[in-house]
Protein backbone atom coordinates (compact mmCIF):
# COMPACT_ATOMS: atom_id res chain seq x y z
CA UNK A 1 0.00 0.00 0.00
CA UNK A 2 3.05 2.52 0.78
CA UNK A 3 4.36 1.58 -2.57
CA UNK A 4 1.19 2.35 -4.63
CA UNK A 5 0.83 5.37 -2.68
CA UNK A 6 4.22 6.78 -3.22
CA UNK A 7 3.92 6.04 -7.28
CA UNK A 8 0.81 7.66 -7.65
CA UNK A 9 -2.18 5.35 -7.51
CA UNK A 10 -5.15 7.31 -5.77
CA UNK A 11 -7.93 5.37 -6.52
CA UNK A 12 -9.07 2.03 -4.84
CA UNK A 13 -11.88 -0.24 -5.48
CA UNK A 14 -12.01 -3.89 -4.51
CA UNK A 15 -13.81 -6.24 -1.76
CA UNK A 16 -12.22 -8.01 1.37
CA UNK A 17 -11.30 -11.97 0.77
CA UNK A 18 -8.92 -13.48 2.86
CA UNK A 19 -5.44 -13.04 2.72
CA UNK A 20 -5.70 -10.09 0.37
CA UNK A 21 -7.69 -8.03 2.94
CA UNK A 22 -4.92 -6.27 4.27
CA UNK A 23 -3.93 -4.32 1.26
CA UNK A 24 -7.40 -3.23 0.97
CA UNK A 25 -7.39 -2.02 5.11
CA UNK A 26 -4.24 -0.11 4.23
CA UNK A 27 -5.52 1.92 1.18
CA UNK A 28 -8.66 2.69 2.99
CA UNK A 29 -7.03 4.45 6.05
CA UNK A 30 -3.78 5.81 3.35
CA UNK A 31 -5.46 7.04 0.52
CA UNK A 32 -8.13 9.55 1.76
CA UNK A 33 -5.01 11.28 3.66
CA UNK A 34 -3.51 12.22 0.81
CA UNK A 35 -6.67 13.02 -1.45
CA UNK A 36 -7.55 9.78 -3.28
CA UNK A 37 -10.34 7.70 -3.27
CA UNK A 38 -11.42 4.57 -1.70
CA UNK A 39 -14.65 2.39 -2.12
CA UNK A 40 -15.53 -1.12 -1.56
CA UNK A 41 -18.16 -2.63 -3.53
CA UNK A 42 -20.46 -5.44 -3.51
CA UNK A 43 -18.31 -8.06 -5.01
CA UNK A 44 -15.24 -8.72 -6.49
CA UNK A 45 -16.28 -7.63 -10.28
CA UNK A 46 -17.78 -4.45 -9.51
CA UNK A 47 -14.32 -3.72 -7.52
CA UNK A 48 -12.52 -4.11 -10.84
CA UNK A 49 -14.93 -2.38 -12.87
CA UNK A 50 -14.51 1.13 -10.94
CA UNK A 51 -10.98 0.86 -10.41
CA UNK A 52 -10.46 0.30 -14.47
CA UNK A 53 -13.04 3.37 -14.55
CA UNK A 54 -10.32 5.53 -12.26
CA UNK A 55 -7.87 4.72 -14.32
CA UNK A 56 -9.67 5.97 -17.96
CA UNK A 57 -10.39 9.04 -15.78
CA UNK A 58 -6.86 9.84 -15.60
CA UNK A 59 -6.18 8.15 -12.24
CA UNK A 60 -3.60 5.86 -11.27
CA UNK A 61 -5.42 2.64 -9.78
CA UNK A 62 -5.62 -0.35 -7.82
CA UNK A 63 -7.16 -3.68 -6.88
CA UNK A 64 -6.28 -6.72 -4.96
CA UNK A 65 -8.02 -9.98 -4.65
CA UNK A 66 -7.06 -13.85 -4.39
CA UNK A 67 -7.81 -16.63 -6.41
CA UNK A 68 -11.60 -17.16 -6.21
CA UNK A 69 -11.59 -13.25 -6.43
CA UNK A 70 -9.57 -13.31 -9.41
CA UNK A 71 -11.65 -15.87 -10.98
CA UNK A 72 -15.01 -13.77 -11.47
CA UNK A 73 -12.48 -10.88 -12.30
CA UNK A 74 -11.52 -12.76 -15.52
CA UNK A 75 -13.90 -11.11 -18.01
CA UNK A 76 -13.45 -7.83 -16.71
CA UNK A 77 -9.37 -8.49 -16.71
CA UNK A 78 -9.83 -9.41 -20.35
CA UNK A 79 -11.65 -6.03 -21.57
CA UNK A 80 -8.78 -4.40 -19.85
CA UNK A 81 -6.26 -6.07 -21.89
CA UNK A 82 -8.53 -5.41 -25.46
CA UNK A 83 -9.57 -1.16 -24.15
CA UNK A 84 -5.62 -1.09 -23.12
CA UNK A 85 -6.11 0.47 -19.55
CA UNK A 86 -3.66 0.42 -17.03
CA UNK A 87 -4.08 -1.02 -13.47
CA UNK A 88 -2.51 -3.05 -11.15
CA UNK A 89 -3.96 -6.34 -9.65
CA UNK A 90 -2.77 -7.23 -6.38
CA UNK A 91 -3.26 -11.55 -6.35
CA UNK A 92 -2.31 -12.76 -2.98
CA UNK A 93 -2.78 -16.65 -3.19
CA UNK A 94 -4.33 -19.13 -1.26
CA UNK A 95 -4.84 -22.79 -2.33
CA UNK A 96 -7.41 -24.06 -4.11
CA UNK A 97 -9.21 -24.59 -6.78
CA UNK A 98 -12.62 -23.30 -5.87
CA UNK A 99 -12.74 -21.60 -2.28
CA UNK A 100 -9.92 -23.56 -1.50
CA UNK A 101 -8.61 -22.72 2.22
CA UNK A 102 -8.18 -19.07 2.95
CA UNK A 103 -5.50 -19.56 5.46
CA UNK A 104 -3.36 -21.84 4.02
CA UNK A 105 0.40 -20.75 2.29
CA UNK A 106 -0.01 -21.69 -1.50
CA UNK A 107 1.45 -20.13 -4.68
CA UNK A 108 -1.09 -22.20 -7.22
CA UNK A 109 -1.82 -18.82 -9.30
CA UNK A 110 1.30 -18.05 -11.02
CA UNK A 111 0.34 -20.31 -14.62
CA UNK A 112 -2.94 -18.93 -13.90
CA UNK A 113 -2.27 -15.21 -14.14
CA UNK A 114 0.38 -15.66 -16.93
CA UNK A 115 -2.58 -16.44 -19.33
CA UNK A 116 -5.44 -15.73 -17.35
CA UNK A 117 -7.52 -14.62 -20.06
CA UNK A 118 -9.11 -16.60 -23.50
CA UNK A 119 -7.15 -15.20 -26.93
CA UNK A 120 -3.80 -17.02 -26.12
CA UNK A 121 -2.92 -13.65 -24.40
CA UNK A 122 0.43 -13.28 -22.30
CA UNK A 123 -0.25 -11.26 -18.98
CA UNK A 124 2.82 -9.27 -17.18
CA UNK A 125 3.24 -10.48 -13.96
CA UNK A 126 5.48 -9.95 -11.14
CA UNK A 127 6.35 -12.13 -8.03
CA UNK A 128 7.63 -10.40 -4.67
CA UNK A 129 9.15 -12.57 -2.79
CA UNK A 130 9.64 -10.45 0.50
CA UNK A 131 9.20 -7.29 2.23
CA UNK A 132 11.45 -5.23 0.32
CA UNK A 133 10.44 -6.56 -3.47
CA UNK A 134 6.71 -5.65 -2.27
CA UNK A 135 7.57 -2.46 -2.29
CA UNK A 136 10.23 -1.99 -5.25
CA UNK A 137 7.82 -4.48 -7.18
CA UNK A 138 4.38 -2.84 -6.64
CA UNK A 139 6.29 0.72 -8.01
CA UNK A 140 7.37 -1.55 -10.62
CA UNK A 141 3.74 -2.43 -11.50
CA UNK A 142 2.46 0.74 -11.41
CA UNK A 143 5.14 1.74 -13.88
CA UNK A 144 4.54 -1.18 -16.33
CA UNK A 145 1.22 -0.29 -16.32
CA UNK A 146 1.48 2.56 -17.15
CA UNK A 147 4.07 1.89 -20.15
CA UNK A 148 2.10 -1.29 -21.52
CA UNK A 149 -1.80 -0.04 -21.06
CA UNK A 150 -2.31 -2.95 -19.86
CA UNK A 151 -3.20 -4.61 -16.25
CA UNK A 152 -0.53 -5.84 -14.47
CA UNK A 153 -0.39 -8.71 -11.63
CA UNK A 154 1.58 -8.57 -8.53
CA UNK A 155 1.15 -11.71 -7.02
CA UNK A 156 2.37 -12.95 -3.65
CA UNK A 157 1.75 -15.70 -1.28
CA UNK A 158 0.08 -15.71 2.20
CA UNK A 159 3.28 -15.74 3.78
CA UNK A 160 4.62 -12.39 2.15
CA UNK A 161 1.04 -11.00 2.32
CA UNK A 162 0.84 -11.41 5.96
CA UNK A 163 4.66 -10.81 7.22
CA UNK A 164 5.62 -8.12 9.22
CA UNK A 165 9.12 -7.08 9.58
CA UNK A 166 11.49 -4.01 8.84
CA UNK A 167 12.82 -2.54 5.64
CA UNK A 168 15.06 -0.71 3.79
CA UNK A 169 13.14 1.27 1.10
CA UNK A 170 13.85 3.77 -1.58
CA UNK A 171 13.40 7.57 -0.88
CA UNK A 172 10.39 9.18 -1.71
CA UNK A 173 12.33 11.56 -4.16
CA UNK A 174 13.74 8.75 -5.82
CA UNK A 175 10.46 6.80 -6.39
CA UNK A 176 9.33 9.59 -7.75
CA UNK A 177 12.31 9.88 -10.36
CA UNK A 178 11.74 6.51 -11.50
CA UNK A 179 7.65 6.83 -11.52
CA UNK A 180 6.31 7.05 -15.31
CA UNK A 181 3.32 8.95 -15.20
CA UNK A 182 0.75 9.06 -17.79
CA UNK A 183 1.04 11.91 -20.83
CA UNK A 184 -1.76 13.93 -21.40
CA UNK A 185 -2.27 14.88 -25.87
CA UNK A 186 -2.18 18.75 -25.95
CA UNK A 187 -2.68 19.14 -29.73
CA UNK A 188 -5.43 19.57 -32.24
CA UNK A 189 -8.35 17.51 -30.53
CA UNK A 190 -8.74 16.13 -34.76
CA UNK A 191 -5.84 14.92 -34.44
CA UNK A 192 -6.11 12.77 -30.91
CA UNK A 193 -4.64 9.16 -31.12
CA UNK A 194 -4.49 7.82 -27.98
CA UNK A 195 -3.64 3.71 -29.38
CA UNK A 196 -1.52 5.21 -32.10
CA UNK A 197 1.50 5.93 -29.87
CA UNK A 198 5.00 4.13 -30.38
CA UNK A 199 5.41 1.02 -28.15
CA UNK A 200 8.61 2.54 -26.43
CA UNK A 201 6.21 5.34 -25.13
CA UNK A 202 4.12 5.54 -22.23
CA UNK A 203 0.69 6.02 -22.87
CA UNK A 204 -1.39 9.19 -24.30
CA UNK A 205 -4.83 8.38 -22.75
CA UNK A 206 -6.64 11.88 -21.96
CA UNK A 207 -8.85 11.56 -18.93
CA UNK A 208 -12.70 11.36 -20.32
CA UNK A 209 -14.36 14.97 -20.20
CA UNK A 210 -11.51 16.79 -21.45
CA UNK A 211 -12.97 17.18 -25.30
CA UNK A 212 -10.82 14.66 -26.64
CA UNK A 213 -13.24 12.04 -28.33
CA UNK A 214 -12.21 8.47 -28.31
CA UNK A 215 -13.75 5.05 -28.37
CA UNK A 216 -12.99 2.29 -25.83
CA UNK A 217 -14.28 -0.75 -26.50
CA UNK A 218 -13.48 -4.71 -26.35
CA UNK A 219 -12.92 -4.92 -29.50
CA UNK A 220 -10.11 -4.97 -31.93
CA UNK A 221 -9.73 -1.15 -32.85
CA UNK A 222 -7.66 1.51 -34.67
CA UNK A 223 -5.26 4.42 -33.51
CA UNK A 224 -8.87 5.99 -32.20
CA UNK A 225 -10.63 3.41 -30.94
CA UNK A 226 -12.40 1.73 -33.32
Amino acid sequence: AKAAIEVGCRFFGGYPITPSSDIMHAMSVALPKCGGHFIQMEDEISGISVSLGASMSGTKSMTASSGPGISLKVEQIGYSFMAEIPLVIADVMRSGPSTGMPTRVAQGDVNFLRHPIHGDFKAVALAPASLEEAYTETVRAFNLAEMLMTPVFLLMDETVGHMYGKVQIPDLEEVQKMTINRKEFAGDKKDYKPYGVAQDEPAVLNPFFKGYRYHVSGLHHGPIGF
